[in-house]
């Protein structure tokens, strides 16, 4: 998806508003500063792009097409952090006016949720620029005095005209603290920040900060509480999901599954902290747990793929020529090639799917307003935490324990499989407890890993075994040897035996720790 011409920067700037005269205060003097240079004046015309109902505007994200000036170009921003945002830039012949360059739609298809994007205003800048510079002329920071007139391109998007002055303060080259000493100046001339954080919102007479279905609700559970460090794990995780979907749609390395790591650990904490949501929203948060279970089963086809391949690989490159004759390398690649390919695209099309797009919105509205008991506000996160852990390290325990006390064969197989995921939703649970209970939780996230990566490899190995028949059965339809198959599935075989050797010393470490 990405586009050679895409150029992405970190923009942070800040909006101020109170310019009746024509000239800013004077920025001269300022730590940093060699000089003040007058930039030449810029005329921008810019057409921006949201949802009939603005969701991405509910979202801080603006999406425009700007003519004039020094940068223009298709721009997608997304916010990043307080007074900074992330900007993707396109050229103008990326997308003819009208229509979204594919690149930017399917980057805003995480907020648009099949919903189309079209124009919805219009805005006429007239820009005068103040650069501050320094002893190598180089831009530290822009300051930029615009009269701006915004006409809205559908009623029910504010007024059909308006027209203001603001001024902007962007960091260009320099450091914050020059940003805050340019604060200063232009507070102390009367100007004072802005109250909209866009053109685009002012132009339309919305608050982001209050609309659409991310806005983030009251701040509810009190600091220390374990309410309070679930909410902030549940919106941390959230904010990470909606950050990845690009990243999956792009195939960009690694992203399936960092996607699959984050559902997981939603659904790991819900699962965890069921106890401290209401009872009339267990039912709601049985199901949201079983739609981020599938999601997860979607993205792990993808992901399973790409560990098989990434596995078998390494073993063919350890072993010798002599013990994987033939092109037995070429093939292995080829095959998980293709079923990766097969698998990401599946996992795009769910992507794009109505019950992926309800399950977001299910998961803004939770991490916006999570409805938790009123005990949840009262209880000590710590205490809290010690309890989960407690829980989920017995859980492991007794899924170990029923696994060893099997004969081989598939019932310990899957077996196995199921403890290896109650170590995994452990580990989870650790590592959300580390800002409440420090080291001890890092040391049993690190415990439930080890059983996790253990039970992992296993699994890797078992199903190569199963697939490397199949493979074995293909090279020889078509002429080529199948010696090094054999000596695959032997290594495969020889992985499973020796994490089977390491079980009884996994359970005892197990059953033996607790979170402390």
């Amino acid at each position: 998806m990405r586009n050679m011409d895409t150029r992405t920067q970190l923009e942070k700037e800040r909006k101020f508003d109170g310019a009746t005269g024509a000239d800013l205060p004077a920025l001269d003097g300022l730590s940093g500063v060699a000089d003040v240079s007058t930039g030449a004046p810029e005329d921008l015309d810019a057409v921006y792009y949201d949802t009939d109902d603005l969701r991405l505007l509910s979202h801080g994200v603006t999406l425009r097409r700007r003519t004039g000036g020094h940068d223009s170009g298709w721009h997608l921003k997304l916010p990043a952090g307080p007074d900074t945002r992330t900007e993707l830039q396109l050229p103008l012949r990326a997308g003819r006016p009208g229509r979204v360059p594919r690149e930017l739609a399917l980057r805003t298809r995480v907020w648009t949720r099949g919903a189309e994007l079209a124009p919805v205003a219009h805005l006429h800048t007239l820009r005068h620029r103040t650069l501050l510079l320094d002893g190598s002329r180089r831009t530290l920071v822009e300051v930029a005095r615009d009269a701006v007139s915004a006409t809205g391109l559908r009623n029910a998007h504010g007024p059909a005209l308006s027209t203001w002055t603001e001024v902007e303060a962007e960091l260009v080259g320099g450091r914050t603290a020059l940003l805050d000493a340019v604060e200063q100046r232009l507070t102390l001339a009367g100007l004072r920040r802005s109250a909209s954080p866009s053109k685009l919102a002012r132009a339309l007479g919305r608050d982001p900060s209050a609309a659409g279905p991310g806005a983030i609700g009251p701040a509810g559970p009190g600091p220390g509480s374990i309410g309070a460090a679930v909410t902030d794990l549940l919106r941390e995780q959230q904010r990470q999901l909606i950050a990845l979907d690009p990243a999956v749609r792009a195939d960009e390395p690694d992203a399936v599954h960092r996607m699959r790591i984050v559902v997981r650990r939603l659904r790991s904490a819900l699962k965890s902290h069921r106890d401290l949501f209401t009872a009339s929203a267990e039912a709601g948060i049985a199901e949201l747990a079983e739609e981020l279970r599938w999601l997860g089963a979607v993205l792990g086809e993808a992901r399973d793929q790409e560990v098989l391949g990434e596995l078998l690989g390494a073993e063919i490159e350890r072993l010798g020529a002599e013990e994987c004759p033939g092109p037995v390398g070429e093939r292995v690649a080829a095959w998980a090639e293709a079923r990766y390919r097969g698998s990401w695209k599946a996992a795009v099309q769910a992507l794009d799917g109505r019950r992926y797009f309800a399950l977001l919105d299910a998961l803004e509205g939770l991490a916006a307003r999570p409805p938790l008991r009123h005990r949840a506000a009262r209880r000590n996160s710590g205490r809290a935490f010690d309890d989960c852990l407690r829980r989920e390290r017995k859980r492991v325990g007794r899924r170990l324990t029923d696994a060893t006390g099997r004969g081989a064969g598939p019932e310990r197989d899957t077996a196995l499989h199921e403890a290896r995921k109650a170590a995994k939703r452990a580990r989870y649970a650790g590592e959300g407890a580390q800002a409440a209970l420090g080291r001890p939780a890092r040391r049993f996230a690190r415990r439930m890993k080890a059983v996790q990566e253990l039970l992992g490899d296993r699994q890797d190995a078992l199903l190569a075994c199963r697939e490397l028949p199949r493979l074995a059965a293909a090279a020889h339809a078509a002429g080529e040897e199948g010696f090094g198959y054999g000596v695959l599935y032997a290594a495969q075989r020889a992985a499973i035996a020796r994490s089977d050797e390491q079980l009884p010393a996994a359970l005892a470490a197990v059953l033996g720790s607790g979170p402390h």
